[in-house]
């Protein structure tokens, strides 16, 4: 039942009238200037936007056990670290993954990065993470260090930047730094080719990113939410979201042939067989917005009044919701102070599958 729903979600126009007017695809993007929005200057038919993430932060897992140690920990394979050649550095393999609790719930969202490797150096990866658990994360990987050949530390060294280019033509193909050096550490977004690059670098200021603007994180969070990409606490908190439900499938985040991680059972269960009754959907909001936003966790209700999920973390009019899928289909609302309301109108990114388990 859950994948046709899902099937009909991302087949458009095939769900009756209702569903057509609720349910709407997410195809294409561009980050507009002019009005506020995330753009740069066009030069050489590529624009490219440039976005500070200090929510972000870094951990820095090395030594020669490094990759057992976080095999059993994580979700996903490692991405396998490149070559050091001492010429311009290559672009970095980057992986999105998980830390769960033995329950099989979201502890971490993380995205790995794999460093080069030099003959006289250990293995070196590091994790980016949300800042508020900063120290929560270093303290479960030491928890779960025990004789392992590991140290794991805070890298504050480097920054973390957002790089999106202005189409999404230019997402598959273009580089926003071809020729980058010394420490800086360039990958693609392992998670979708909608959000674009990773930029880890000591630097910053307006030559950061070639035919690129820096643009407020604002409408980073906006573009995100707008494609359906949960990122932190905020939109996966800890010990609540279930991997699956938060589409970690969808973001190439998951391996079902890996060996064995913490929290696998359940996850590995819930996709053999097939039943995921609820998911984190894009959600644009319409209608009076209180003054400090919906709050996180609220109630969406169908047109019946019948609870439908949970409105999980947003941006101004956009966010995501923990939606049943079998209630869907008709109009959904949330009700704010003083018998107010405010619609939900549901996307499908175009990137998702059209059918999954």
């Amino acid at each position: 039942m859950a994948a046709a729903v899902l099937s009909r979600g991302a087949a458009l126009g095939q769900g009756g009238p209702v569903w057509r007017w609720r349910l709407r695809a997410v195809s294409r993007y561009r980050l507009t200037h002019g009005s506020g929005g995330p753009g740069g200057n066009r030069a050489d038919g590529v624009t490219w936007a440039y976005f500070p993430l200090d929510e972000r932060a870094l951990v820095r897992v090395r030594g020669p056990d490094s990759a057992p140690f976080l095999l059993g920990l994580l979700t996903n394979d490692l991405p396998l670290p490149g070559p050091a050649n001492g010429a311009a550095s290559s672009q970095t393999r980057a992986a999105y993954a998980h830390f769960l609790n033995v329950q099989g719930r979201t502890l971490y969202d993380v995205i790995l990065y794999g460093l080069p490797e030099h003959a006289d150096q250990a293995p070196t990866f590091l994790l980016e993470c949300d800042s508020s658990v900063l120290s929560a994360l270093q303290k479960y990987l030491v928890l779960h260090k025990i004789r392992r050949r590991v140290t794991v530390e805070p890298h504050p060294e480097l920054r973390v930047w957002a790089v999106l280019p202005d189409t999404p033509e230019a997402a598959g193909g273009a580089v926003p730094l071809p020729e980058h050096q010394g420490t800086a550490i360039l990958a693609r977004d392992p998670r979708t080719t909608r959000m674009g690059w990773r930029l880890l670098t000591q630097d910053e200021g307006p030559a950061l990113v070639p035919r690129g603007q820096l643009r407020d994180v604002w409408h980073y969070h906006r573009h995100r939410y707008q494609q359906g990409v949960p990122e932190g606490v905020r939109d996966l908190p800890p010990g609540v979201a279930l991997p699956l439900e938060s589409n970690l499938a969808f973001m190439n985040g998951v391996s079902f042939t890996k060996g064995c991680y913490v929290g696998q059972e359940l996850t590995a269960r819930t996709h053999h067989m097939g039943i995921i009754r609820k998911r984190l959907f894009p959600v644009q909001l319409s209608g009076p917005l209180p003054a400090g936003g919906i709050t996180h966790g609220t109630t969406v209700l169908t047109e019946s009044g019948q609870a439908a999920g949970k409105y999980r973390a947003g941006q101004g009019d956009v966010g995501l919701a923990l939606l049943y899928l079998e209630k869907i289909k008709g109009p959904l609302h949330i009700r704010t102070t003083g018998n107010g309301w405010v619609a939900l109108t549901i996307s499908v990114p175009d990137w998702w599958p059209a059918a999954t388990k």
